[in-house]
């Protein structure tokens, strides 16, 4: 039976190791789920304590996407079976996916992830924590929870709140593509290569001189595949972000959500990446684009640890009284796309049952991700 998770390991020249780890369900898309989380966690553990391994590989199977998402429609499920409940599958899933992001994150040695094709949600959340994010000219990135009535959780609310003004609102807002520049630009990503190099960069990472010592082996990682981002500087596609900043913290400059949003939806340029993102908030679950605002206005404060707790309780708020189920179920079980949302407008919506999907469902001291 074939693994959602394929580990290898690579010699390098000198006798070490490169551990690979590869998510491995192409027809999903590599949508990151509860079984690929539990294999993943023991092995990076075990790769952290091993002498002998110097580096990590991660990537996703096939062509098309590094991970685009989470594995959702199993907690629908549960969520829809038993409403209003906070159900263990969804408290499980968040808390090890949470927990298994920050160790990539604090991991003691580098960390190269491959971003190839789609990235998106749990996709994200993986990648963010290498030390070493590689882009090609293929990398599709985004956080579209507003369109599910989530919010762009997996850390989020940490790197978010560290990209230039306005540009992590508008994203966590509008759920907007970004391009492998656009990554870059934003903090998302270190390195652009060729999406042809795959293997001549894992047969240089074998070459390099790896010693005892994991920020040393940072230092040469950065160096060789510096040489390689500048060398395929050339592909690299026109950064939409970029191009549209000013634009960008313009809309965004307003004092309150209402007027952000309304900003946002009554875009009139004719650019279609910026009609795009308005029409998708237009569309969107009024409710995120409230957790969105209230995260962002605290995050930059918060400690990463501090950063996955929050989004904890917000997740399994959203799977409790929020309008996840509803989001799920009109874009991925009956595909109607016509979500009910339990609110018409961004407007109608009140800040005290905002409050609530900040408030811990855990007594103090028992929460599941306190030991981070």
């Amino acid at each position: 039976m074939t693994s959602v998770v394929e580990f290898d390991q690579l010699s390098t020249a000198a006798g070490q190791r490169i551990g690979i780890a590869r998510l491995n369900s192409e027809k999903s898309l590599n949508a990151l789920s509860l079984d690929m989380i539990q294999l993943l966690q023991p092995q990076l553990d075990a790769w952290a304590r091993d002498d002998q391994v110097v580096c990590v590989w991660l990537e996703g199977a096939g062509e098309k996407a590094f991970c685009a998402g989470g594995d959702i429609v199993a907690m629908y499920n549960a969520m829809a079976a038993r409403p209003g409940t906070l159900v263990d599958e969804v408290a499980d899933f968040f808390s090890q996916e949470y927990r298994l992001d920050y160790t990539i994150h604090c991991y003691p040695k580098p960390v190269v992830v491959w971003g190839h094709g789609i990235v998106m949600g749990g996709g994200m959340g993986l990648m963010n924590g290498g030390s070493h994010r590689i882009v090609t000219e293929r990398t599709l990135m985004a956080m579209p929870e507003v369109t599910i009535g989530l919010y762009p959780d997996v850390g989020a609310t940490h790197f978010l709140s560290k990209m230039p003004s306005g540009c992590g609102l508008y994203l966590g807002l509008t759920g907007a593509h970004m391009n492998a520049s656009d990554a870059l630009f934003l903090g998302l990503a270190d390195h652009f290569a060729s999406s042809e190099r795959k293997a001549e960069i894992l047969a240089g990472l074998q070459q390099l001189a790896w010693q005892d010592n994991a920020n040393a082996n940072r230092e040469r990682v950065s160096e060789y595949l510096a040489n390689i981002s500048q060398a395929d500087q050339s592909l690299q596609p026109v950064s939409p972000v970029q191009q549209h900043l000013e634009h960008i913290q313009q809309l965004t400059a307003g004092h309150s959500l209402v007027d952000v949003v309304e900003r946002i939806s009554s875009d009139s340029s004719d650019d279609k990446w910026l009609q795009r993102a308005a029409q998708t908030l237009r569309n969107g679950c009024p409710m995120t684009a409230h957790i969105v605002w209230n995260q962002l206005q605290h995050g930059g404060d918060l400690s990463l640890a501090d950063c996955f707790r929050l989004e904890l309780t917000l997740s399994v708020a959203c799977a409790t009284r929020g309008d996840f189920v509803e989001g799920i179920r009109a874009l991925l079980i009956d595909k109607d796309k016509q979500p009910g949302w339990q609110h018409a407008t961004v407007a109608e919506v009140d800040e005290e049952e905002v409050d609530g999907f900040f408030n811990s469902p855990w007594p103090v001291g028992q929460h599941p991700l306190r030991d981070l």
